[in-house]
């Protein structure tokens, strides 16, 4: 690393840039340097940074009300080109929890030296004073920490006092949140009463967005920074007094037309929305508050959350963090989408407070973000990770997906191995030699279409299956039900010993690396299809062999309970490997669940180990394994995951909220109800909103949406867009299938076959 160097510069780089592309979108005026050039580095002062040998830059800009400290460091070995730090957690290398001061939220303390606290908010009509304390002693006898509870106007606020009076009188200390959104003064009032405030930067001071493409001089930037300081100041004044706190909750769908202008619908604008109002926070020396970065999409998500620290660590804060995928949805695909973001956090020691947001009862969020919770204290309390290796390749704030070379067909074989993996993300299974004796079953648990009892690949059928033991060559009945798989492109792998012992015709032979190590691969007849296990912490002399190896595939494993090494961080170093060494074998993700595993744990586990994987671009599929699981739920799991982390999507995807005292409608009941008519629409994307609040943006990931628009109307739109208004509910679901059909995305739901 070259020397470091203290350079005092003035609107040369923002004190809130992690990246060095330049967005168009800002107005030239505005546009700062994305790297520092320096010229005659020699004649300047050379200090050491205490933290690291970067280069720290005092830097101010238009959007900074004071100068920052950024940490820098050359762009490589002895160039003068520094570009910003890119620390986003305490180590790549083993799980550490990020320092945080303490904010205290009523009696609950938050921050890295107390326990992730668990969250989840209220459903009903906070004007109901009766329902909503009922509810809020039910999420609190199930364990939950903190509440919020949507305050949207007058009324709700006056009932606001009843319902922490009545709580209180009831032996309920629970600190109470109040959601506000376009209300400073309804902030104002139930400060006085309420534990802690969010406010979204988005549309606490800004209208709410119109995607319009506004452009910007300093000055009016400038003044509209201004405003937003006049309106919040009051909020922050008051919180101070009274020692409440506060959470700066960005949400990727509802920025500010300001803010898009700038940074485009992006982390980069997520983080930079937040910190306009932390900066005002700052400057009056309050400090009391926590950040959030919430996101549908669970890559988008884990993005801003780095981001976002990582302009902490560069502007040396520590507020604690509240994590959560929002409008994730309901069942097992609601909670992976979860453990996928929340998770990938807590695996890099990131996060203060959790919650998974769910369209389901708020007591039912408790127990899936209470494991979270257990899960990330329990990470960075063991800090089982690796030595330290130089890593170079993973990106950190943007997705850019590592792709394996998939299988190509070798001349003279005589069954095609090139759909044995699936380029967007594939699903390998473990079978049984119980399962062969039933084929027809085991074709239907691998989503095979049948026809006349025989199979055929579909959209969401399992790519390769694992047999640990082959039939006898005498069973013949079940080896052509495996050769039937193998005609119509389904892999088949197995143990290097079994192939070797019990030979299957075109069966893939998985062997150990200690095995090739051996030589015992050599054994195998010319042009066996070979794939390699592995740990993925082995010395670096033992991964050296796979230079000399052509492979289908690597099975990334690691047992349960390991004691050496963490899935996460193992996986991380053999990528890094692989990329170093110009190896571009495809990897599967794959993890082995002890008996008794419940079906929550293992989503929450493999969510947050393969999906933290997979959310980094990093990896080619997955194997999920638990004995006494049900088969068609470990493959529903397994292709959960791939859509969670945005790979192959095999299902309509539902953005649905969890529900407040501001949805206009049942939502569990409609979101029920349209799933069970549109679920068989892959690569079609419903928002399914109980109200507006946020703004269209909420439904940015979405194709079509169904939201709330007023007490029994729905409004449909297409993307950000509203077609049709105020149409009866009874009506709405029909006419939102009919604007499916409009736009050429409906296909009519196949009848089950036999």
């Amino acid at each position: 690393m070259a020397a470091a160097t203290s350079v005092s510069l003035s609107g040369a780089v923002a004190s809130s840039f992690s990246g060095l592309q330049k967005v168009d979108s800002i107005p030239g005026s505005l546009q700062q340097a994305m790297a520092v050039e320096l010229k005659g580095v020699g004649k300047v002062a050379q200090r050491r940074s205490r933290a690291s040998r970067g280069q720290r830059v005092r830097v101010a800009g238009v959007r900074n009300a004071v100068p920052e400290l950024v940490e820098m460091e050359p762009a490589s070995q002895g160039s003068q080109l520094l570009v910003p730090r890119k620390k986003y957690c305490e180590s790549i290398y083993t799980p550490i929890r990020r320092k945080t001061r303490t904010v205290n939220i009523g009696d609950v303390t938050v921050g890295s030296e107390h326990p992730i606290r668990v969250q989840t908010m209220t459903t009903t009509d906070t004007k109901d004073v009766q329902g909503t304390v009922e509810q809020v002693m039910r999420i609190a006898d199930r364990g939950c920490d903190i509440v919020r509870i949507t305050v949207q106007g007058r009324r709700e606020a006056d009932a606001c006092y009843d319902i922490k009076n009545t709580l209180v009188q009831k032996g309920y200390n629970i600190p109470l949140v109040a959601d506000i959104h376009f209300a400073p003064p309804i902030a104002m009032k139930v400060a006085e009463c309420f534990d802690k405030i969010r406010i979204n930067p988005g549309n606490f001071a800004d209208r709410r967005a119109q995607f319009e493409k506004l452009e910007y001089t300093e000055a009016d930037y400038a003044e509209e920074l201004q405003h937003i300081e006049e309106v919040f100041t009051p909020l922050v004044e008051k919180c101070k007094k009274l020692g409440r706190a506060m959470r700066i909750g960005t949400n990727h769908g509802s920025l500010s037309d300001r803010i898009m202008s700038y940074y485009g619908d992006s982390p980069r604008g997520m983080v930079e929305s937040a910190f306009e109002f932390a900066r005002i926070c700052r400057k009056h020396d309050y400090h009391n508050f926590v950040f959030s970065m919430k996101a549908s999409n669970p890559v988008v998500m884990v993005q801003a959350y780095r981001l976002l620290v990582s302009e902490m660590y560069a502007n040396d804060w520590d507020y604690p963090l509240h994590l959560g995928v929002t409008e994730a949805g309901e069942g097992e695909d609601g909670r992976m989408k979860s453990a996928i973001g929340i998770g990938a956090l807590l695996q890099d020691g990131l996060g203060d407070t959790i919650r998974v947001s769910l369209t389901e009862a708020p007591e039912e969020e408790i127990d899936p973000c209470t494991k979270l919770a257990n899960l990330g204290m329990k990470i960075s309390a063991e800090q089982k990770g690796m030595p330290e290796f130089q890593e170079k390749s993973r990106r950190y704030f943007d997705f850019q997906r590592r792709t394996g070379q998939l299988p190509l067909q070798k001349e003279g074989e005589l069954v095609d191995y090139r759909n044995v993996l699936h380029r967007d993300g594939s699903v390998l299974m473990s079978v049984t030699l119980d399962q062969l004796k039933n084929p027809e079953t085991l074709y239907r648990n691998l989503a095979t279409k049948l026809i006349i009892g025989m199979p055929y690949k579909d959209l969401a059928t399992v790519d390769t299956i694992l047999l640990k033991k082959l039939p006898a060559a005498a069973d013949r009945a079940s080896r052509l039900a495996v050769k039937r798989l193998t005609d119509v492109g389904i892999g088949v792998l197995t143990p290097l010993a079994e192939q070797l012992a019990n030979p299957l015709p075109h069966a893939m032979a998985l062997a150990t690396i200690d095995e090739i190590a051996s030589g015992a691969h050599k054994k195998l007849p010319t042009g066996t299809r070979l794939a390699v296990t592995l740990r993925g912490d082995e010395p670096e002399e033992k991964l050296d062999m796979l230079k000399d190896l052509d492979l289908i595939m690597l099975l990334q494993y690691l047992p349960e309970g390991d004691e050496k090494s963490s899935r996460v961080h193992s996986s991380r170093r053999l990528f890094e490997y692989l990329q170093t060494n110009e190896l571009n074998f495809p990897v599967i993700h794959h993890l082995q669940f002890p008996a008794g595993t419940d079906r929550d744990d293992l989503v929450i586990k493999a969510g947050s180990e393969a999906g933290a994987m997979l959310v980094d671009g990093l990896g080619d599929g997955v194997m999920l394994e638990a004995a006494d699981q049900d088969f068609e739920f470990l493959r529903n799991t397994s292709f959960g995951m791939l859509q969670g982390c945005r790979m192959r999507n095999t299902k309509t995807e539902y953005v649905s909220c969890p529900s407040c005292g501001r949805t206009l409608f049942d939502l569990q009941d409609v979101s029920a109800e349209i799933r069970e008519k549109t679920d068989h629409l892959p690569g079609v994307s419903i928002a399914i909103m109980g109200c507006i609040v946020n703004g269209p943006g909420e439904m940015a990931d979405a194709d079509f949406g169904y939201v709330g628009g007023a007490p029994g109307k729905i409004d449909l739109y297409v993307g950000k867009d509203v077609v049709r208004r105020a149409i009866p509910m009874e009506k709405a679901t029909n006419e939102l299938i009919g604007l499916i059909k409009e736009h050429g995305r409906w296909v009519d739901p196949e009848t089950a076959d036999n």
